[in-house]
């Protein structure tokens, strides 16, 4: 039944695609809206199929297709698969109900049906990826979502920025391919068999980690392999924004978690690796983004970050798994895991707001921006439930889930090798620093987009969204509420007995001591004070004189310069010859783009200049092309039958 149920709805999911493309000469709003409406219902039956197979700890194998010998299109449902695909579904259902206002937002007409076409094939991709029964149908829904990924990220592509980030994201992710089918074709010359759930052979099993920690940390956006994540995910629009940080990325999260739950041991190595990838792309990522005054660049960087906390999850369990604490193993797991759904939560929660935010102001600098509490309110609560979700403040999911990596960090004195419980407790320290750093970037975002006056015209002229860019993030809001409160209830329904707090408790209390101020401010009816505001002396209070998002990061710019490599430059202009009187300036801070300026432009030039180099021997001559096709073809061949 629910295998039945699976096909129909990812039938039901392509039809909605399918249908886009058809209207594509034909493009009318009333179709648009049938194809998303195909699109929920869907993605409805999707979570109807997995339910069952995620509360009962099933698991099936759904084959489809046949089309020789080891090459075999099929699903496989097991708890990890379905809880994946219920992350995948959820965020979506509340992306397309948010693209039904958010899609008429595209000028051409074409350009929306293309964007609903692909984002449909998106999502099916996902889904598909994550249901793999086997490596080869992995790799083929790998690269349709890739694809349909890159040209959503292109779809503005008369924007230089934009094409910039399609090429980043195209080379990145073909290199994600690569490494992926290196280690899924070594599996198979090890083992014979393509299953996804086969475990990795012992004889390669160093080699075939690392190929795939390099292909799904690609992905994942994992440092030092994430420069292509801000640039896509802030040229996207801004509903694939959601989908790419809120689920697209946790593909890779699967795949990493598959591979390591096949394995019958675990070599510590890898935990170690894992820790210290996690560690490095969470701190860095937080440091990157507290810098950034475009929007959704600042909220790509915090995926980074997100990813590094789930990572360090999945470190910490195959640590202490290796080291036979089962208790702290299962917590670290469990934290990583459920930080997957909150990050999914969260994220396309604040993608969804902050686009609302850039079709109202034009703008995704949020210098531009300011007082948007009184001309978006709806969109302001949202955002603000988002950024204190991502914080991990009580009683919210993101708190949920750190709470439990907390406490596994804190088990790391049982740890009996000296060196490796060194390690861990040096990453708890880096992640309290992240947590604080969050929660400062988060106070940035927030307070300079919406607080005090708008720093533009388009500010001061913005509107709400419409009703359905203010129910999706307000529905994935609530989710975010409930996912922290009920975390210990959703802990026990799946079965698992963890050290986990009760939050529910703890959010009636602060429910309780809410009303009761607001009750108190009611009846007190205090009189209204107003008063001038100190403005350094001027007598008129601008936008000009608020506090800056450059104002606020300076300070953190300075405290990390070895980092960024900061540089500050400032010119003043004097009335008087005395230098006394300042009659204007300008200042500036430049930061370096170490991994970009230091690894990826350098690499680039040297691909750049060895197919200069190998373009010179093509002097068009036939007879040489003709030997170097042969010469070519030859070593495939010899290659193939050694390797397969």
């Amino acid at each position: 039944m629910n295998t039945t149920l699976l096909a129909i709805s990812l039938a039901i999911v392509a039809a909605a695609g399918i249908l886009a493309l058809l209207r594509l000469f034909q493009p009318h709003a009333a179709w648009r809206r049938l194809s998303l409406l195909l699109l929920l219902a869907g993605l409805l039956a999707v979570i109807a199929a997995v339910i069952p197979v995620l509360s009962q700890d099933l698991h099936q194998h759904i084959p489809l297709y046949r089309i020789s010998g080891p090459l075999v299109i099929d699903f496989y449902l097991d708890r990890l698969a379905a809880f994946f695909i219920l992350i995948i579904s959820v965020v979506s259902i509340c992306v397309a109900l948010y693209s039904l206002g958010y899609i008429e937002h595209h000028i051409e007409p074409k350009r929306r049906q293309w964007l609903l076409a692909l984002m449909a094939f998106f999502i099916l991709a996902m889904i598909a990826v994550v249901a793999s029964g086997n490596y080869f149908t992995l790799i083929i829904s790998w690269e349709i979502m890739s694809l349909s990924s890159f040209f959503l990220v292109i779809l503005e592509r008369e924007q230089a920025e934009n094409r910039k980030a399609g090429i980043y994201y195209l080379v990145m992710t073909q290199f994600s391919t690569l490494f992926l089918l290196f280690s899924c074709l070594t599996v198979y010359h090890s083992t014979g068999t393509m299953d996804i759930t086969t475990s990795l052979p012992a004889n390669a099993l160093s080699v075939t980690l690392l190929g795939f920690l390099v292909g799904f940390g690609t992905k994942a956006g994992l440092m030092p392999l994430h420069k292509w994540l801000p640039y896509a995910h802030s040229a996207a629009p801004s509903n694939v924004s959601a989908l790419m940080s809120g689920v697209m990325l946790k593909t890779a999260i699967y795949g990493i978690t598959r591979i390591m739950l096949n394995l019958a041991v675990i070599p510590l190595w890898w935990g170690i690796v894992l820790l210290a990838l996690g560690t490095a792309s969470a701190v860095l990522g937080v440091i990157y983004a507290l810098k950034e005054h475009d929007l959704k660049k600042l909220l790509a960087y915090h995926s980074i970050e997100n990813i590094g906390i789930i990572v360090i999850g999945l470190g910490l369990y195959t640590i202490f798994n290796r080291y036979g604490f089962e208790v702290l193993a299962v917590m670290s797991l469990a934290g990583a895991l459920f930080h997957s759904l909150n990050h999914a939560l969260f994220k396309s929660l604040l993608f969804m707001s902050a686009g609302n935010v850039i079709n109202a102001t034009r703008s995704r600098n949020i210098e531009h921006m300011g007082g948007l509490v009184k001309r978006m309110p709806v969109t302001a609560v949202t955002f603000l439930i988002g950024a204190a979700a991502i914080s991990a403040l009580p009683p919210l999911n993101g708190f949920a889930s750190e709470i439990l990596l907390f406490q596994s960090y804190l088990g790391a004195f049982q740890i009996p090798s000296l060196f490796v419980a060194v390690g861990v407790f040096a990453s708890l320290a880096a992640f309290a620093l992240m947590s604080a750093l969050a929660a400062a970037c988060f106070v940035k975002a927030f307070g300079i987009t919406f607080l005090a006056m708008p720093r533009s015209a388009e500010a001061a002229l913005a509107q709400e969204a419409g009703w359905s860019m203010t129910t999706a993030p307000a529905i994935l809001a609530v989710l975010c509420i409930a996912a922290g409160t009920g975390s210990a209830w959703f802990f026990k329904w799946m079965g698992m007995e963890l050290p986990v707090p009760d939050m529910l408790p703890v959010s009636f209390m602060i429910l309780t001591v809410i009303s009761i101020l607001a009750v108190f401010m009611r009846l007190l009816k205090a009189p209204v004070r107003k008063s001038e505001t100190w403005n350094c002396g001027f007598t008129t209070i601008t936008s000009r004189t608020e506090y800056t998002a450059s104002g606020f990061s300076e300070p953190i710019i300075t405290i990390f310069s070895p980092i960024f490599r900061t540089q500050k430059m400032l010119w003043r202009n004097f009335a008087d010859v005395t230098g006394a009187i300042i009659r204007g300036g300008r200042a500036e801070i430049k930061t370096l783009q170490f991994f970009e300026e230091r690894i990826y432009l350098p690499l680039a030039r040297l691909a750049l200049n060895i197919g200069r180099r190998i373009s010179a021997w093509q002097n068009g001559d036939l007879d040489n092309f003709v030997m170097y096709a042969f010469i070519a073809i030859a070593a495939s061949i010899l290659l193939a039958g050694w390797w397969l």
